[in-house]
């Protein structure tokens, strides 16, 4: 599985795992993967304590950080956090928090302890992504960048390579894919529908093909749907130069996830998610339950864009994510996931992850070899 991708990040395996653990991302990447932290919801100094953490336990392995700054978003023009968020708080209709925080009350979430309703714009913005962005590139052992929604601004591509890191983001068509070349990004995250977090709604096996034909030689790392030995033989027999992996890490040891909440993950089928705007007002791949319900019915409020849904939602992902135990919390909480959640259901270390997806590996090749005819 070693290839040029490998050589340039000083990685054992391209096989790259999407977290918001930081301890996930310490394990994965010394078992000879890379992890790469997810920063949106940190703030600055909260990503800082984060990356001082790994920088301290992951000896001279390399990770990587992802960021989210959309293509396009309400009042992209404002460059102050301070008064971009102003801005956008006008925006946001009293009926929307109301009918959030109903939610989180009728299933018991306990409030935040300063009695607060929102942890503001978070990093869905270029004024807020741009410190993290910042804060990941003073990291020597930080060895690649990606984001998460769209090609990243002109000047941020830039300031990644002029600082000798790579510099990737996610695409679910074609023409992000291209786009994404176009601009002069070292490699293509294509994520299928079927994919957990924000995605498109081409399937994986489409995708993947489509998009190796159009970028030409531009690495593209496969994502969605990748929870199994098998599925990376497929990837990389579709051209894929890497897999790019984010619900395989949510129930391993290493996570942070609540009991209640990693059960909950285990337990579901792939028939359990659903793509919905409720969260971040756009297409987010997700267990289904009573708010992605709720935000859906006719007589509810509509999910508004991105970052205005976020700031209605933010509240209520911290308080699922800190109160997951409490209440019937499940029924509200805020769990991004892919289809292929359905197909894991037992809890593994980083390092068991990483061997056994290499042994599945080898055994899917080694099947398929046998298939061909001898000379």
């Amino acid at each position: 599985m070693a290839n040029t991708l490998c050589e340039q990040l000083g990685i054992d395996y391209p096989i790259f795992a999407f977290t918001h653990c930081r301890d996930v991302v310490v394990e994965v990447s010394k078992a000879g993967g890379i992890g790469v932290l997810g920063a949106v919801g940190f703030s600055r100094e909260q990503l800082k304590e984060e990356l001082d953490w790994i920088d301290a336990h992951i000896g001279d392995r390399p990770y990587g950080v992802d960021v989210v700054i959309p293509q396009k978003y309400e009042g992209m023009d404002t460059q102050s956090p301070e008064a971009l968020e102003k801005q956008l708080w006008d925006m946001v209709p009293r009926e929307h928090i109301e009918f959030a925080q109903q939610l989180l009350a009728n299933a018991g979430v306990p409030d935040w302890p300063d009695g607060s309703t929102t942890m503001g714009l978070m990093g869905w913005t270029d004024a807020t992504a741009t410190p993290l962005l910042e804060e990941a590139l003073t990291r020597p052992k930080c060895r690649l960048i990606a984001n998460a929604l769209g090609t990243p601004p002109a000047d941020k591509i830039k300031l990644v390579k002029d600082s000798g890191r790579l510099i990737g983001a996610l695409c679910g068509k074609v023409k992000q894919a291209l786009a994404h070349k176009e601009a002069g990004l070292d490699f293509v995250i294509a994520q299928g529908g079927e994919g957990g977090g924000h995605t498109g709604d081409v399937g994986s096996i489409v995708l993947w093909p489509q998009i190796v034909d159009a970028i030409g030689d531009l690495p593209m790392l496969a994502a969605g749907g990748i929870g199994n030995g098998r599925q990376i033989a497929a990837a990389m027999a579709m051209g894929a130069a890497g897999v790019w992996t984010g619900s395989l890490w949510l129930t391993v040891e290493e996570a942070h996830t609540q009991p209640t909440q990693k059960q909950s993950l285990l337990n579901a089928t792939s028939e359990d998610t659903v793509r919905s705007r409720s969260w971040t007002g756009k297409p987010c791949r997700m267990l289904k339950n009573e708010w992605t319900e709720a935000w859906g019915r006719e007589d509810s409020p509509d999910p508004l864009g991105m970052p205005l849904q976020g700031l209605v939602t933010s509240d209520g992902m911290r308080r699922t994510a800190t109160y997951a135990d409490a209440g019937d919390c499940q029924k509200v909480a805020f769990n991004p996931c892919g289809q292929v959640i359905g197909q894991i259901n037992t809890v593994e270390s980083c390092r068991q992850v990483i061997y056994r997806l290499l042994d599945e590996y080898v055994d899917a090749v080694d099947k398929a070899a046998s298939l061909l005819p001898k000379p």
